[in-house]
């Protein structure tokens, strides 16, 4: 029986490098896992390579979310949440999983998982290869003070230094590769305010601390002026939302850029506000208790952080009824539209900044020799409509580690 080849010739397709580079025209060679080569490729090194024919199509670096929930089940019962029985919410987990990656994300950093170890096995299932995933940086239940949980069925509580050094040893004993600490409020809980600060300074930085000692991040929850403050006084590593960040934590982030990333969600912000109707919150509530007034003071903000150099990473919170599993790209288009990122921008926050935000920045995000060979060849040009990435049917080819996930079927020759 023949040896199948380990080699795979993207030939004649426009290359969107993630360097900042425009895209030019050439081939691209992968062997094994690896990226071979890009741009001109060697006949001798390329004999036996399976041909896909580009005719101009784009290649690019697969996608990722710095913000992801595989446990978050498309409903908009958020208590429900903590009631799914384990063994249907593993399953729709690793479901989840597969949608990411048919998505065209290849790297995901897990933001919360809402029971303990669906995030770990998920993670370990797919670094095994028995289901299709992305690479998956996992996490466990988010922590929070008592009286600071947003939806208490999937929360781990905890109080004081001590509290959070438990917690954070109980969860790396878990298998979880970051922490979550849920710090502020969210004004569709009815209760708890966005502008709220419910941890110390004390539980930041013994919950820093404790993580970093054993190799471990922490990404945070922090919509409040406070609550960025105090991530980046504490060393935290990920700051999601960042909504009402003050002239001190801009000044503060610009000064932390070389290690704190934010992945601010908007997309969240932006379906709560004006796509929840169906599901019983209609535009008119969500304005009274605040997201209209959140959504505009965040794209002021994360402007102002752009234009300092910040790290800001896409990744909506996707995983409600109104922000389901699948519609993961709407996140670049509003950094398109509402952030005043280019196109070229979006892309790179999406690809080099993953490889970044994923802890191998020398190998993942970006159409480079030597890179891991998760790709994607889109029929289109995303510089030009980068609303395209959202069209699982444009998405004609998707590679994670030198093999296929999907595969379109080509008009014969």
């Amino acid at each position: 029986m023949p040896v199948p080849s380990t080699k795979t010739l993207f030939r004649n397709v426009s290359i969107l490098d993630s360097t900042g580079a425009l895209p030019y025209p050439g081939d691209v060679l992968v062997d094994n896992d690896r990226i071979a080569s890009v741009g001109t490729v060697d006949p001798d090194s390329a004999r036996g390579a399976r041909v896909i024919e580009g005719r101009g199509r784009t290649l690019m670096s697969g996608l990722c979310d710095a913000h992801t929930h595989f446990s978050w089940n498309n409903s908009a019962d958020l208590d429900g949440l903590g009631t799914m029985p384990v063994e249907e919410h593993l399953l729709f987990c690793l479901e989840s999983a597969r949608t990411y990656i048919e998505s065209g994300y290849t790297m995901c950093l897990g933001a919360a998982s809402a029971k303990e170890r669906l995030d770990v096995v998920c993670r370990d299932a797919i670094n095994a290869g028995r289901f299709p995933g992305p690479r998956y940086l996992a996490n466990g239940p988010e922590i929070a003070v008592t009286g600071g949980a947003l939806i208490k069925s999937i929360t781990k509580f905890a109080d004081g230094p001590e509290g959070m050094r438990k917690a954070v040893r109980e969860l790396i004993d878990l298998g979880v590769d970051q922490i979550k600490l849920s710090m502020t409020g969210e004004e569709i809980t009815g209760t708890q305010r966005a502008e709220d600060t419910y941890f110390s300074d004390e539980e930041v930085h013994a919950a820093v601390t404790e993580a970093h000692r054993r190799g471990k991040r922490v990404c945070a929850h922090a919509r409040s002026a406070e609550s960025v403050k105090m991530c980046v006084r504490n060393g935290l590593d990920i700051v999601y939302h960042a909504s009402f960040t003050d002239a001190e934590g801009f000044d503060m982030l610009e000064e932390a850029k070389d290690w704190v990333f934010v992945a601010p969600g908007i997309n969240w912000l932006v379906a709560t506000l004006y796509e929840a109707e169906a599901f019983g919150f209609p535009q008119a509530a969500a304005e009274a208790v605040g997201y209209k007034k959140e959504l505009d003071q965040a794209i002021k903000g994360l402007k102002e952080m752009h234009r300092r150099g910040v790290r800001i990473l896409p990744g909506g919170d996707y995983g409600f009824a109104w922000t389901p599993h699948g519609t993961y790209a709407r996140d670049l288009e509003h950094f398109v539209q509402l952030l005043d990122f280019t196109p070229m921008e979006a892309i790179l926050s999406a690809t080099a900044l993953g490889g970044e935000i994923m802890l191998r920045p020398d190998e993942l995000g970006k159409v480079q020799p030597g890179y891991l060979a998760d790709l994607l060849l889109v029929d289109g040009d995303p510089l030009a409509d980068i609303t395209v990435l959202q069209k699982h049917d444009k998405l004609d080819y998707i590679m994670k580690d030198g093999q296929f996930f999907k595969e379109q079927a080509e008009p014969a020759v």
